[in-house]
């Protein structure tokens, strides 16, 4: 396992998958070739493979102990799922828990579990199948923090008109979690700890937060989707694909990595391969790598 630790809280990195996903421009539509080729020695070879122009990321979770309780950042896309709009989602079966166990964390374990927006990427894990069709929560004896915007947004009860797949993930790794009365739905800013607070950063979608450390002097700050490729630290107006609201989105990465540069915070994406976080430095209107996170095993 790979591990960093920060201040008293230790970090540990749970891998779901890594590898390349589809079109690099595809995924970051506001990026022309140009501009990946121009950043060529950022981006090759732990995020871009340029001879075949795709997008290289991964699945994961971060594990965070801090103040004697286990701390799980985003849950991955889960096994079992209904997801045909998305083949790399539909129907996983990874041995997620048990790459958790290696680490040493039982289900029971875990005392909160963040997801830092509602994407499917980012909730599987909340639930396990229980029979056809019926799903309970994961990590039974968990907080789930979720954001009060995005359970409202993916609500169908609510009445806005869903993806398929939307329905489906509200269904099996959001409800579930609310029924067993597991689930807090937080707004603005909410503690965790000492060390920990959740953040809104809204724009990839409406409920979009960011999850700060900050312990013995030292900082992390896990972003979620606002990074989905290093060729957004170059060119931090470009968003992802999956951007809801793209000028608020631009703006939250623009906020989120300024704070990010001057205060020396670890930047932590959800989908970065290789090294999976890095230091940041300004560069005029735009932002450059100053350092690569490195790990202990």
């Amino acid at each position: 396992m790979r591990s960093i630790t920060l201040g008293e809280v230790e970090i540990t990195r749970i891998v779901e998958w890594e590898g390349a996903f589809g079109p690099a421009r595809t995924i970051v539509p506001e990026a022309g070739i140009e501009t990946w080729k121009a950043n060529e020695e950022l981006l090759a070879p732990h995020f871009w493979e340029p001879d075949a122009d795709r997008w290289i990321g991964a699945l994961q979770t971060w594990v965070l102990r801090s103040g004697g309780r286990t701390v799980l950042v985003d849950t991955g896309v889960g096994n079992g799922r209904e997801r045909p709009s998305m083949p790399m989602f539909h129907h996983r079966n990874t041995d997620f828990l048990g790459q958790l166990a290696a680490a040493g964390v039982r289900p029971e374990d875990v005392d909160v579990v963040v997801n830092t927006h509602l994407h499917a990427d980012h909730v599987g894990w909340n639930t396990v199948g229980r029979g056809p069709g019926e799903w309970e929560p994961a990590f039974p004896e968990a907080t789930y923090l979720m954001p009060a915007a995005d359970h409202a947004h993916f609500d169908p009860a609510n009445g806005r008109e869903l993806r398929v797949d939307d329905i489906a993930l509200f269904e099996d790794s959001v409800a579930p979690v609310v029924a067993a009365g597991r689930a807090v739905l937080w707004e603005g800013a909410y503690r965790i700890d000492e060390n920990l607070v959740l953040e809104a950063a809204p724009g990839h979608t409406p409920g979009s937060s960011v999850l700060r450390l900050a312990s013995g002097g030292e900082r992390a700050v896990f972003v979620g989707d606002l990074l989905h490729s290093p060729v957004q630290i170059a060119e931090p107006s470009c968003n992802s694909c999956f951007c809801e609201d793209e000028k608020q989105a631009a703006a939250t990465r623009h906020r989120v990595l300024g704070r990010a540069a001057d205060e020396r915070e670890l930047v932590v994406p959800a989908h970065f391969g290789g090294p999976g976080a890095f230091e940041v430095r300004r560069e005029g209107s735009r932002f450059a790598v100053r350092d690569w996170a490195s790990y202990s095993a």
